[in-house]
């Protein structure tokens, strides 16, 4: 069987990330709350200074009605 390699850059996901978050519906400190998170923290992802984890990522695009694969470019 032969798989085919998606290089997917970091750079690209906060980006796509950042998008989705001041692009969406909810404020930073309304996705903070629905997260449990402190607000400066969804900031921090916005300025690309912080990355989420694998589980509030996930969350996280629950949260902004969003898939994964979109956010990650395998969409």
């Amino acid at each position: 069987m032969c798989y085919h390699v998606i290089m997917i850059k970091i750079e690209d996901i906060q980006k796509r990330l950042r998008e989705a978050i001041e692009y969406g519906e909810l404020s930073q400190k309304e996705i903070a709350e629905k997260l449990g998170i402190n607000p400066s923290t969804v900031s921090k992802y916005m300025r690309l200074d912080k990355y989420p984890a694998l589980d509030t990522f996930a969350n996280l695009c629950q949260i902004l009605d969003i898939s994964a694969d979109e956010i990650l470019g395998l969409k």
